[in-house]
């Protein structure tokens, strides 16, 4: 079979090569795709061909992909966590060097000498003492999110000397096994804010941590602290921060998100979204997203989606292979088993999970299904999305 692949922006040629061209047909003018391969393009009110399947975002976020109504569809959308958290993590280091360096200012104040080097040299020794500095070993920084890259974050603190705060509440078992054992819990975020000399989020954006690093919890960090925000513009309230700085409160804001309001202030440096800008994380991700789609296209399973349940089955030899998506209700397993039952056919391995509202259900069967059997099971009321894999 050969699938329809979109893609709505550049992908890395090395993600690309694993799509086999016998197999697969890739481009940005791809009518009729079965998927969409996607990196910061805004999917929001562009029009979804009927008949994609599956959406697959080379990167963590997926604020430009409108996942809710992919979810009411049937359609799993999928990002990469981890593939560009080394990228992430350095960009990281790099923000709180400058902050405790002061070296943007610095730099500028150098840049701007002017004379001969004698007039030249006479100013830097006049003017360093403005960009007097502190060192990282001994202070703590707290992590907010342990994810993928929360988690390089933390252990790359430790390993230069820093006290590491962690909070995050719905950390994973493999997360968890990657995170150093030195790295202490917080036990809320006011606990983490109030014993933090520098803080970093690295959460998604959603209703809950929009304004995350607000007023409030910026008054009890320690006066001079410095916050770092790679993750979203908006889960830190840029007027309480600014509020901050020219209180004296904090030291400086490092963010990968400019904005007019950030312009310009001293004790800020903005950086033009460079979290993922390397060559390596652009290829890791592409790779990373191409796999994931792969899989689901040929064989029904799920990784790393964000609105549907990881579901992973081995494929059974001589069986057909059925993928259903569903609203997740009582019965819905039963109902589509009476239809396969009804058409005497037996179901060789099942797997079904669930994640909030939706489900998912992998089956192996023995025998043909035919497209008949497929629209009574499409048919199903809560069943939106089935199809032989």
């Amino acid at each position: 079979m050969t699938y329809r692949i979109l893609t709505l922006n550049s992908i890395s040629a090395r993600g690309l090569a694993r799509l086999p061209r016998e197999h697969n047909e890739v481009g940005s003018e791809i009518e009729r795709p079965d998927a969409i391969l996607v990196r910061s393009a805004d999917m929001h009110g562009r029009s979804i061909a009927p008949g994609v399947r599956a959406i697959a975002r080379a990167g963590a976020g997926f604020n430009n992909i409108p996942v809710a109504q992919m979810s009411a569809r049937g359609i799993p959308v999928f990002n990469t966590p981890g593939a560009n958290a080394n990228a992430v993590k350095e960009l990281v280091l790099g923000g709180l060097l400058l902050a405790a360096r002061n070296l943007a200012p610095a730099w500028l104040f150098a840049r701007d000498l002017d004379g001969d080097d004698e007039a030249i040299a006479a100013a830097v020794e006049a003017g360093k003492q403005r960009f007097v500095g502190f060192e990282l070993p001994g202070r703590t920084l707290g992590v907010v999110g342990l994810g993928a890259v929360g988690v390089e974050v933390a252990n790359a603190a430790l390993a230069l000397g820093m006290r590491v705060l962690g909070y995050d509440p719905q950390i994973t078992v493999q997360r968890a096994w990657q995170l150093s054992a030195a790295v202490e819990q917080a036990a809320s975020l006011e606990d983490l804010f109030a014993r933090s000399d520098a803080i970093s989020v690295h959460v998604p954006l959603n209703a809950e941590t929009r304004a995350l690093v607000n007023a409030a919890r910026l008054a009890l960090m320690k006066e001079g602290g410095t916050v770092l925000n790679f993750a979203r513009g908006a889960i830190v309230d840029e007027a309480a921060v600014l509020a901050a700085l020219d209180a004296g409160r904090l030291h400086a804001y490092v963010c990968d998100f400019p904005s007019r309001a950030l312009r310009g202030h001293a004790r800020i440096v903005a950086l033009p979204h460079l979290g993922a800008c390397t060559g390596e994380a652009e290829e890791n991700c592409a790779v990373m997203a191409v796999e994931q789609l792969r899989d689901f296209l040929e064989n029904g399973n799920i990784r790393n989606s964000v609105n549907y349940p990881d579901a992973l089955l081995p494929r059974l030899p001589d069986t057909t292979r059925l993928g259903v998506a569903n609203r997740n209700i009582p019965n819905m397993v039963g109902q589509i088993s009476t239809c396969l039952a009804a058409r005497q056919i037996n179901i060789a391995d099942l797997l079904n999970k669930s994640r909030g509202e939706y489900a998912y259900t992998l089956l192996d069967v023995d025998g043909a299904v035919s497209e008949e059997l497929l629209a009574q099971i499409r048919a199903i009321d809560g069943v939106l999305s089935a199809r032989i894999v």
